[in-house]
């Protein structure tokens, strides 16, 4: 007997490639942000242009994910994105140019949102073929990201100690390294063949196209979210630091988050797989928005970490929320489409968010309010999303049949 049957190990290793492009590849870069800014002298619209470049680098992916589909399988474009994404993660050690950091920070995030969105149309699949564990498998991919943020929160803080502040490039090849490897171990998701057909009766029973319309409260919802939980992502940290927060208590709020993420598709799967409407994303971004909360309700160091581990545990699975009302609402052969068109809005909310919040927080001259902020479009998006139902099926062929015979 095989230790592993396939339909088993192929989620986990595809769950490897959200660790190296958004768990790496996206959040690592707060980690080192301080380091960079103090030894290339840079101000801090230059340290906030290298991450919203990744954002750009990230809506351009989103944008042209669904047109690479049509002409590469699925399987190839996210276990070659994977690796890009881990190339140039390492890249980013080999050179002080502000132009190729630019460069190596669009690319990380073009082929990470290839990785991530087509990720998740196979994801969805894999889920599709399986009734009963359909939704952790679902939640497997999105956590996935949680290695990531958990391998780069020991890894960053423990090399900039030993080596010192201008130790970020030593960083950016380890961590290059990791990914490498990690993405090295997605190989066998090449093996995937979508070949167990349309499962549930989605052929016909849900709508040929999602209309933008229809889905348009979820849609709105996701980008506000994209916009509060990134500015509280890119801002938390150094919240904290200028709260006083030590290095032992940063590394150890990022592994809140990422041991949260880490098991999040344990706990969210039974309600992705039974929410109606915009119900799941309702929950887990209302979830979020307590978490970002809770530092500004309390500074203690333990309202902080469990401020790390309640958002951690929700949002990432706010994102896998939106895929599994795609899986319920649109044709198989549409999903890509549609994680596409979710995306874009995200990619959206993920651009403006930073510049947005770090605006706010230049005015009023605190973090803090910035982050007020963020809760504040983390309960935006949860109102929107209280209006979102499931989308009307649609009609089938007898019904087109009967219709036609009555008129």
């Amino acid at each position: 007997m095989r230790l592993f049957e396939r339909s088993e190990y192929l989620p986990l290793l595809l769950a490897l490639s959200p660790a190296v492009g958004l768990g790496i590849g996206r959040f690592a870069y707060a980690l080192v942000l301080p380091e960079m800014r103090g030894d290339l002298g840079w101000s801090y619209g230059e340290a906030g242009w290298i991450n919203s470049v990744n954002a750009a680098g990230y809506l351009a992916g989103a944008l042209l994910a669904s047109v690479a589909a049509r002409h590469i399988t699925l399987p190839r474009l996210v276990v070659g994105s994977t690796l890009i994404v881990a190339v140039s993660t390492l890249c980013l050690g080999l050179t002080r140019s502000f132009e190729w950091l630019s460069v190596w920070r669009f690319a990380a995030g073009l082929f990470g949102a290839f990785a991530f969105v087509l990720g998740g149309a196979i994801a969805a699949e894999m889920a599709g073929h399986d009734s009963r564990h359909g939704s952790l498998k679902l939640g497997f991919f999105y956590g996935g990201s949680g290695l990531g943020i958990a391998l780069s929160g020991v890894l960053a803080p423990t090399l900039i100690q030993w080596q010192g502040p201008t130790a970020w490039p030593l960083v950016w090849l380890v961590l290059g390294a990791v990914s490498i490897l990690l993405a090295l171990a997605t190989l066998p998701v090449l093996t995937h063949r979508d070949d167990a057909g349309p499962a549930g009766g989605t052929a016909e029973a849900v709508p040929a196209r999602m209309k933008v319309s229809a889905a348009l409260p979820l849609l709105l919802g996701y980008g506000a979210f994209g916009a509060g939980y990134i500015g509280y992502m890119t801002f938390m940290i150094a919240w904290m630091r200028t709260s006083g927060a030590s290095a032992s208590m940063v590394m150890l709020f990022w592994l809140c988050i990422g041991a949260a993420v880490l098991a999040s598709p344990w706990l969210w799967a039974r309600l992705l797989r039974s929410a109606p409407g915009g119900r799941a994303f309702s929950v887990l971004i209302a979830i979020c928005a307590f978490g970002a909360l809770l530092p500004l309700l309390s500074d203690t160091r333990l309202a902080i970490m469990i401020s790390g581990l309640v958002f951690g545990c929700a949002f990432f699975s706010v994102v896998a929320s939106t895929t599994a009302f795609i899986r319920r609402n649109v044709q198989r052969s549409e999903w890509a489409r549609a994680i596409g068109t979710f995306t874009v809005v995200f990619g959206v909310g993920q651009v403006v968010g930073p510049v947005l919040i770090g605006a706010v927080s230049d005015t009023s001259g605190s973090l803090t309010a910035g982050l007020a902020w963020s809760c504040g479009l983390l309960l935006l998006g949860f109102v929107l999303s209280l209006f979102q139902r499931d989308l009307e099926p649609a009609p089938t062929r007898a019904q087109r049949a009967g219709e036609a015979a009555d008129s």
